[in-house]
């Protein structure tokens, strides 16, 4: 898990080496995750942690578990009247969490002069995201899901939002914290209540199989890159489609293997499909017939 998203963090340009970073915490398993993770790998963490007081006692437990989760970090706690700012803007409930938290965590990640606001998505989260809006009816950008780097829509300053473990799945997840690491959470009652659209999705995601999830994920941000190349940015995910549009007709199924060696210049490199093989001179493959000589 630790090699899996430093190479992410990485390849992804979400974090400096050491750097100093903003992880919303809310006690479940994800954010423990991502915290003991970034940890690990070396990252100056601060705590945020929210509560919507929205489930009475439970809201409560959850704080106090990551008071004691974090009792050696920078730490910072807020309570929210999540139901009268709903009520006041008009929105509703789920809206309203996610506006109090990202216009907190902004205001904070400044304060405290983090590069970045960490929070704990994955691939069954990208895989939800993406079938809500299919189910919505949605284009090419709806496809794309949520983005490994991002604005932070809720507040105007460059402080981005960033993903580390959309490179793993909640069932990794799960694996990394009980059998490797020996690591408590908690668990929100509320997020089996089918009434709210995205946890319905996620019941009816429990019929997938991992794989099937990482496939979704892996679609995502396919169509990303597609967007960003119709965007015309220069973005190492438009570089991966333009290349693979250029390869298409060759059968190559390494295109991600080969727009690395591409980028760093990687001279003399080889891959082979079923019938052609791809050498790489002076940053450009040339496509030669197998068995020509």
């Amino acid at each position: 898990m630790l090699r899996r998203v430093k190479k992410y963090i990485r390849d992804n340009g979400l974090l400096t080496e050491g750097g100093r970073v903003l992880v919303g915490v809310s006690g479940g398993a994800d954010s423990v995750a991502l915290l003991d993770v970034l940890q690990r790998g070396g990252y100056e963490c601060v705590v945020a942690h929210c509560n919507f007081h929205l489930r009475g006692a439970e809201s409560d437990r959850d704080e106090v578990f990551v008071r004691q989760l974090a009792s050696s970090l920078p730490l910072y706690v807020r309570d929210f009247d999540t139901t009268l700012y709903a009520h006041e803007k008009g929105i509703s409930i789920e809206l309203a969490a996610r506006e109090l938290r990202y216009q907190w965590f902004a205001e904070l990640a400044m304060q405290e002069h983090c590069e970045a606001i960490a929070v704990a998505h994955h691939q069954n989260d990208q895989a939800e995201t993406v079938i809500m809006n299919l189910k919505r009816g949605c284009g090419i950008r709806g496809l794309c899901g949520m983005r490994a780097k991002s604005r932070n829509a809720y507040a105007p300053n460059e402080i981005p939002i960033v993903r580390p473990l959309l490179c793993t799945t909640r069932a990794y997840i799960l694996h990394y914290l009980h059998d490797i690491r020996g690591k408590a959470w908690v668990e929100d009652s509320s997020n089996s209540d089918t009434d709210f659209t995205r946890n319905a999705v996620r019941e009816s995601l429990g019929g997938y199989s991992q794989s099937e999830i990482e496939h979704i994920a892996a679609t995502a941000e396919h169509m990303q890159g597609y967007v960003d190349w119709l965007d015309g940015q220069d973005t190492k995910a438009a570089g991966k489609v333009r290349l693979y549009e250029e390869l298409k007709d060759y059968g190559f199924a390494e295109v991600g293997k080969m727009y690395d060696a591409q980028t760093k210049g990687v001279g003399g490199k080889t891959f082979y499909s079923h019938s052609h093989k791809a050498v790489l001179k002076k940053g450009k493959f040339e496509i030669i017939v197998r068995g020509e000589c």
